[in-house]
């Protein structure tokens, strides 16, 4: 009922508005007529007079219409404002506000970005926790069917037991390197991290590295060569930056299945900078999935990515500790020839 008698009420004011504007251009129309008879009888068509009593009674007439369409207009407005703030939360528009079109519009532009940004969050929550729990899903579930298998007897034949538990254990130490990976990325978006900078030898690191996986590239007939094995020093985490380096070459190396497969690093410098290049000649990435190798849990190739038992965070964390350096990583990758990864550090002084 009160929404009711509030909309007749309006209605009727809406009417009242018309009625007085209308008399009021009436009134002027009719006063114009008057002025301009009484000039046209009392000066001559030559007169210069005649021209400035038609002159002003346009002025006259223009101002009067102005005046009285801008104050329908603003009466309009308020009117349909207060409409639409009726359906709107009643937290968008304080009663007391003088609010026009614009700053309405404003307001429900900033309110639909908000519930859009609220909703890709929502999908953003959906799939991350859906891609979390496919991770965890897998090995758990071969974890429970080799112990079932061995609770039904096969316990007994030491060579089914000693393969079922060496397979739990594998499966065992892929669930901690997911969460391991996961609590990494948290880590690092909230800031709870801090890098320790330090001066050291990239160079000398990535040469470590080599030796790290030296027996992973020999499985896959990888060479590993440093382009340029002269010092290199540079100014950031080194603990993080080997973390990185061992992600680009592990996945390199990985990545690498051809014969005479080859996996370069270079490093150049500038004033300020050292950049350094990891490039290979293995599959290469398709263009459509270049966008997105960054994100969690992407994976290039998805049935032997999860045969190797990678948690699919690699990337991410690597693109999140190079935020934390506030530098940027690339990539640049042409399919079924190679890929090339490049990042920057800042130079020691």
């Amino acid at each position: 009922m009160k929404i009711s008698f509030f909309g007749a009420s309006i209605l009727v004011k809406n009417h009242l508005l018309s009625i007085v504007a209308a008399l009021i251009l009436t009134t002027a129309m009719v006063s114009i007529v008057v002025l301009f008879n009484y000039a046209q009888e009392t000066v001559s068509d030559t007169n210069s007079h005649f021209y400035f009593y038609l002159f002003l009674s346009l002025i006259i007439i223009f101002f009067i219409n102005y005046f009285v369409i801008e104050f329908l207009f603003k009466s309009y407005s308020k009117t349909q404002i207060k409409k639409i703030s009726n359906i709107l939360p009643d937290n968008m528009i304080q009663e007391e506000d003088a609010v026009n079109f614009k700053e309405l519009g404003e307001m429900i532009q900033k309110n639909v970005s908000e519930i859009d940004m609220m909703k890709e969050m929502e999908d953003y929550r959906k799939e991350y926790l859906g891609n979390v729990s496919h991770e965890l899903k897998t090995p758990l579930f071969s974890i429970q069917g080799y112990i079932e298998t061995l609770k039904d007897g096969a316990v007994e034949n030491l060579n089914i037991r000693d393969k079922y538990l060496d397979r739990i254990g594998i499966s065992v130490e892929r669930l901690l390197n997911i969460v391991k990976d996961l609590d990494m990325i948290s880590q690092l978006e909230s800031g709870e991290i801090s890098l320790r900078y330090s001066k050291f030898d990239v160079n000398q690191l990535i040469k470590e590295i080599f030796e790290l996986l030296e027996m992973e590239a020999q499985n896959k007939t990888a060479k590993l060569i440093l382009l340029s094995p002269l010092p290199v020093f540079v100014n950031a985490d080194k603990q993080k930056i080997s973390q990185v380096l061992i992600n680009l070459i592990s996945n390199a190396i990985h990545y690498s299945n051809r014969e005479e497969a080859t996996i370069k690093v270079k490093t150049t410098t500038n004033k300020t900078h050292a950049t350094v290049t990891i490039s290979d000649n293995g599959m290469g990435i398709k263009p459509e999935a270049l966008p997105r190798i960054f994100e969690r849990f992407y994976r290039v190739e998805t049935s032997r990515n999860r045969k190797d038992g990678g948690s699919g965070l690699g990337l991410a964390i690597v693109k999140h500790i190079m935020e934390a350096h506030k530098q940027n990583i690339t990539v640049e990758s042409t399919y079924l020839e190679g890929t090339t990864f490049t990042f920057s550090l800042e130079k020691a002084l």
